[in-house]
């Protein structure tokens, strides 16, 4: 009998080789991408969650925001005017974005998950343990 996870992500746990200190934003990064880096680093680092090898996966993730947010302060410089072909840009950029954002645990679901990992030792205050 086998057991099928289709679409079960598994849970994040902490890298053996994470990173300790937050590396400087790639200077490529635009402005807005720079300053996500800035905002979800420590966060990630705190988790000790990625390593040197995701680095590239998290400057996509920030590249993604930083679109977004250069195509919304576009449409709102233009009176809030929607351009289809930027609408159709900032559709696939979101969903990406969402998509590395769950990856890292950047969202309350994976968040949730990266939680779950944690040891349950309250089986003392619990009748039924078995011990």
């Amino acid at each position: 009998m086998s057991i099928h996870h289709r679409g079960v992500k598994p849970a994040l746990t902490s890298d053996s080789e994470a990173l300790t200190k937050a590396p400087p934003a790639p200077a490529y990064l635009s402005t807005q991408a720079k300053a996500e880096w800035k905002r979800i680093m420590p966060q990630l680092i705190r988790r000790a969650i990625i390593c040197r090898a995701d680095l590239a996966g998290v400057e996509n993730y920030c590249t993604m925001i930083g679109t977004i947010r250069q195509i919304e302060k576009q449409r709102s410089l233009a009176g809030g005017l929607i351009d289809v072909k930027l609408f159709g840009v900032l559709n696939r950029a979101a969903q990406t974005a969402r998509q590395l954002a769950a990856e890292y645990g950047l969202t309350p679901t994976s968040r949730a998950r990266i939680g779950s990992n944690a040891a349950d030792d309250d089986d003392d205050d619990n009748p039924l343990a078995i011990t």
